[in-house]
């Protein structure tokens, strides 16, 4: 049983990372996109950036002062069970999203959409937002915390199978630029690519992809990973940089991510993340034990897996 008071402690302390400290894998990115930028304004904005982020770190303060609106993404192994239950464990966590606003502390950013009714915790209806996940076996649960910014930095289009890759290549470019050009997004950033699904499926998708994968990770699918590789020089390659500037570095890393959809459709969602890449993740045992990382670890074989039933790879048996 995973007590419920080390769930609360450890989402607290989750969200301060995820505000003031960036993941190992995406500051190594920014680096090398800093030390090869040649644009001017570019470069001097991506300097800027990692001053910044040591400045955060060094005095325990959010990196950037638009925080974004706090998500969270639960992995549960098959056999944790949870002090209280679902419901005790979704209450503690909208508890850490409010007293983290306030200790950070984090911009207020959740109104009502209409009567603009703010709390000034970020905590309201449907927010911040629980996503779920279960994998077999195991007596823990994941704790990921993505702070994303709010606004921009998305778009949708329903694509026909006779688009086909080009078509994709064209919707993926046409966002970057609008992106750009527009001031829709914190560039440069993790953009995420979600195919296929239904249409709510393929946005979850496209974002799970943008947060919940790490820089330099590729899809297991041969095939894919070539294509996000094909991504990521592309849409370095349209003469934008940070902030929309001219450059050379739009995209830090590209990840697409897919699901079956109807026959007759292509759907196609694009994210991007943010300039400050925020995430943070632990994982809480039974025992009380918890480790925390920075890698969500979220697309996992279970969690692409084609078939009805669920069998444990014979490789994947083997190394456990």
């Amino acid at each position: 049983m995973i007590p419920i008071d080390i769930i609360e402690s450890t989402a607290n302390e989750l969200m301060a990372k995820a505000a003031i400290e960036i993941p190992d894998d995406y500051l190594t990115g920014l680096k090398a996109a800093a030390d090869s930028e040649d644009g001017d304004l570019s470069s001097f904005v991506l300097h800027a950036m990692l001053e910044n982020y040591d400045a955060a770190k060094e005095d325990g303060r959010a990196m950037c002062g638009d925080t974004g609106t706090p998500r969270w993404y639960v992995k549960m192994g098959n056999e944790a069970r949870i002090e209280g239950g679902p419901v005790a464990l979704e209450a503690a966590l909208r508890r850490a999203t409010a007293d983290a606003t306030a200790a950070v502390p984090l911009r207020p950013n959740r109104v009502h959409p209409l009567w603009r009714t703010d709390h000034n915790n970020n905590v309201g209806i449907g927010a911040p937002e629980i996503e779920y996940a279960f994998e077999p076996d195991g007596e823990w649960i994941d704790l990921i915390t993505v702070h994303k910014g709010g606004l921009f930095g998305t778009d949708y289009r329903m694509l026909f199978p006779s688009d086909g890759i080009e078509g994709i290549k064209r919707f993926y470019l046409d966002s970057l630029v609008a992106f750009g050009k527009r001031g829709l997004a914190c560039q440069p950033a993790i953009i995420g690519i979600g195919l296929g699904g239904t249409k709510d499926a393929c946005m979850v998708l496209g974002k799970r992809a943008a947060c919940l994968r790490t820089v330099g990770d590729r899809n297991s699918d041969p095939r894919i990973a070539e294509i996000e590789d094909e991504f990521k020089e592309l849409g370095n390659s349209i003469g934008m940089g940070a902030m929309g500037f001219v450059g050379k570095h739009m995209v830090i890393d590209c990840n697409i991510e897919v699901g079956y959809c109807h026959t007759g459709g292509m759907q196609m969602s694009v994210h991007a993340f943010c300039l400050s890449s925020r995430r943070a993740v632990a994982r809480v045992h039974a025992d009380g034990r918890v480790e925390y990382r920075t890698d969500p670890d979220w697309f996992t074989p279970y969690q692409r897996r084609e078939t009805v039933e669920w069998e444990l790879p014979a490789s994947h048996a083997k190394s456990a």
